[in-house]
């Protein structure tokens, strides 16, 4: 595995920050523990987005959707099995999870739907329009003369 040291990106730049810290979790993660349980994002529009989680065999009390620090965050833990059943084999994984999932500056979870065993959790960026490019009317000379006569 290759190892990457950040340091100089972060004494060289200011105000990269979150991306240097971004880079840094992606390259530090063991991709092989995280396959479970597998999810679909997919991109419903212009600024929206759905993600999608396979949670079979968990309940709508079991799952927990959150949002910390530009992160989503979407944890299940199964209830103790009282039920005292024995299994010959067992190939449905209903062990807890935490999955996260980085969000950019802006973008808002709307809503969370839990059906026919899947977790769809709906994103939408809302840039301020404070952030939004306007235009700006250019005035020519002429205009600037007319008004200084008029003054």
């Amino acid at each position: 595995m290759r190892n990457f040291d950040l340091t100089p990106l972060y004494r060289a730049t200011v105000g990269f920050d979150q991306l240097a810290e971004m880079m840094d979790r992606v390259l530090e993660k063991d991709v092989s523990r995280e396959t479970y349980p597998p999810y679909n994002i997919e991109k419903t529009g212009d600024d929206a987005w759905r993600i999608t989680v396979a949670v079979a065999g968990f309940t709508d009390e079991e799952l927990g959707v959150e949002v910390k620090e530009n992160a989503l965050v979407i944890s299940a833990r199964k209830a103790a099995d009282e039920t005292g059943r024995k299994y010959l084999h067992r190939g449905i994984a209903t062990r807890a999870f935490e999955r996260r999932f980085q969000l950019a500056e802006h973008v808002k979870v709307t809503g969370a739907v839990h059906e026919t065993g899947l977790l769809h959790v709906d994103l939408v960026r809302e840039v301020p329009e404070a952030l939004k490019p306007r235009r700006i009317e250019i005035a020519s000379s002429k205009d600037i003369e007319a008004k200084a006569i008029e003054a």
